[in-house]
């Protein structure tokens, strides 16, 4: 079993969730000119879509400027190690259009979103930081029911927010609301979760079907309708992940799948872990709405986000217990196998098509969904 490196408290580590592959050699950076990414002079909406330029701009510019160094794993959320105890710490911002959507709000999708990723190290979630920009002529009434959204959502997910901040720009200039926050949670066992534990033969299990969320947002955008409305799959996934690590599953990672979808983060996982990692189209679910509106917009499901969907890697010989585990949870019901962990493909991500043939997969250097989460 791999060690997890001590990590002082004041490290200043660039971390974002859709990245988990810390280069061995970062490319130096220098504050003159010429600036990083110079085929980029100017921030477009893809630098935030979590796909290639995503991974470029971090790798590029923030790791090297915050004196990241490779020991460390860049992953859904750090591992702190404490005298006597390890907690997991993670921040994120939310910019979803429009506010509101079927089966969820900015402020539901930002209480799960910060549990999600710390609960991906397998941390026990507690407390949370809320940091509010509102937009000069916002409606009291839009703010107080993302407010009251917050409160469900962290008393459904048994988390405090204990800290927090406000500020409000001019009129045209935030887009109603934009939510920042950062989350700590305990880890209350000695197992490693991350990439690197990654093992040949181990077999990934998702715990439902893929791309609600994001065809949810779009259908409200595009004033899509079908005979049943799509609703986003945001949900607080400590629970489920809890029950895993009660029941003594060896989970060597997990991952949400957020930005970028399946594919992205499957990506990640295989160039971080030096592994290949196999998927079966045949496997994946997808809901027959949520495919037929991703076929309407040109979409591709493997790519769309999710909120409340993850990814868990473990032995081919945990394999029934897990999905055993996971069904016995209203969030678990559709677990099932999706692929394995490969030796003979090493950081690629490669897709079993339906009629037998073996697609390699990459990720976009666009956005195919910009502002989602």
């Amino acid at each position: 079993m791999n060690k997890i490196n001590p990590v002082r408290v004041d490290s200043q580590i660039f971390l974002d969730e859709s990245i988990t592959n810390l280069m061995s050699n970062p490319i130096p950076f220098s504050s003159s000119c010429p600036v990083p990414l110079k085929d980029y002079p100017h921030i477009i909406s893809a630098h935030g879509s979590g796909g290639k330029l995503m991974h470029e701009l971090i790798e590029k510019m923030f790791v090297p400027a915050f004196g990241a160094t490779p020991e460390f794993e860049l992953h859904d959320s750090t591992v702190v190690n404490l005298p006597g105890s390890r907690i997991a710490f993670t921040t994120d911002s939310y910019v979803v259009r429009p506010l509101f959507f079927p089966g969820g709000d900015i402020g539901k999708l930002a209480v799960n979103g910060t549990v999600n990723d710390l609960a991906m190290s397998g941390a026990r979630p507690l407390f949370l930081s809320l940091g509010f920009i509102l937009e000069e002529g916002l409606l009291m009434e839009t703010l107080w029911r993302v407010v009251q959204s917050v409160r469900e959502a962290a008393h459904m997910a048994q988390v405090r927010i204990i800290t927090g901040d406000t500020k409000v720009v001019d009129k045209g200039k935030g887009d109603g609301i934009f939510i920042n926050t950062a989350g700590i949670g305990i880890i209350e066992h000695q197992r490693v979760i991350a990439p690197s534990a990654l093992q040949t033969g181990d077999v990934i299990i998702l715990n439902g079907d893929i791309a609600r969320h994001g065809m949810a947002i779009m259908a409200v955008r595009e004033g899509m309708e079908f005979e049943s409305a799509i609703e986003s799959d945001c949900a607080p996934l400590a629970g489920l992940v809890g029950c895993l690590l009660s029941e003594g599953i060896e989970i060597h990672c997990m991952r949400d799948l957020t930005r970028g979808g399946l594919a992205t983060s499957l990506k990640e996982l295989a160039v971080s872990s030096g592994k290949g990692v196999r998927i079966d189209e045949t496997l994946i679910p997808v809901r027959e709405d949520v495919a037929s509106a991703c076929e309407i917009l040109g979409l591709d499901p493997l790519y769309v986000a999710n909120e409340g969907r993850f990814v868990c890697f473990v032995p081919g010989s945990e394999e029934k217990k897990t999905i055993e585990i996971m069904r016995r949870h209203p969030l678990g019901l559709g677990a099932c196998v999706i692929g394995e962990v490969r030796g003979d493909t090493a950081g690629l991500l490669t897709l079993k098509k339906s009629i037998g043939s073996v697609r390699i997969l990459d990720m976009l250097a666009g956005d195919q969904l910009p502002r989602i989460c």
